[in-house]
């Protein structure tokens, strides 16, 4: 989660920003020259981006796929992103604190980080030749957007009783479990109605 493009640093080299980032204590993207504090994330984020990587760990247990939190940093050419999840199957092993060969990756969307990461962030990503998905979720209602580079990046959209299969890992979850404990209006009315369905009716 970031702060507004518009609150920018003086610019600053690559070398500077990588050296800077090991020591400091709020973590910062960089693009083209400026960095961009990370603000805080919600509980529903945490907690949709945990479910997701914990699927992920489960399924990934033997090489060479590798998942990743918040913590790793994808380099795009001359920006440096952290995504909220990323799985890495070729890496590249030109540095230990950021990747440049991810094979998925996740963004959790908020109000504040929805334009970056539908635009600037969709744009960047793509032209990774090693990403075959990028991933959208959004934590105020439900909805998993999926863009797979085997369907020329159109947008695939899956909600509360659908599966989502992240074809480049050969894993198929339920959208349920990636909204787990997570507490929006959606995920509410979807559960409520599960259970009135399954609750016989007494005459």
């Amino acid at each position: 989660m970031s702060a507004n493009l518009k609150d920018q640093s003086p610019f600053i080299t690559e070398e500077e920003y990588l050296k800077a980032e090991l020591i400091n204590e709020i973590k910062h993207e960089y693009i083209d020259g400026y960095v961009y504090a990370m603000s805080g994330a919600s509980k529903n984020h945490d907690r949709i981006a945990g479910n997701v990587y914990r699927k992920f760990g489960n399924h990934l247990d033997k090489p060479p796929c590798e998942p990743f939190t918040s913590d790793m940093k994808v380099k795009v050419g001359t920006k440096y992103f952290y995504p909220d999840v990323t799985v890495v199957c070729q890496d590249d092993l030109s540095s230990d604190y950021f990747t440049q060969s991810p094979t998925i990756i996740v963004e959790v969307l908020s109000k504040t980080t929805r334009r970056r990461d539908e635009t600037l962030k969709r744009m960047a990503y793509q032209t990774i030749p090693t990403l075959k998905e990028y991933v959208l979720i959004e934590q105020d209602f439900v909805d998993v957007e999926v863009c797979r580079r085997s369907e020329g990046w159109v947008s695939k959209h899956y909600f509360m009783g659908d599966e989502v299969t992240f074809e480049s890992i050969a894993l198929t979850v339920l959208v349920e479990e990636i909204y787990a404990r997570v507490e929006n209006e959606d995920v509410r009315t979807y559960f409520e109605e599960k259970q009135s369905i399954s609750e016989p009716e007494i005459l």
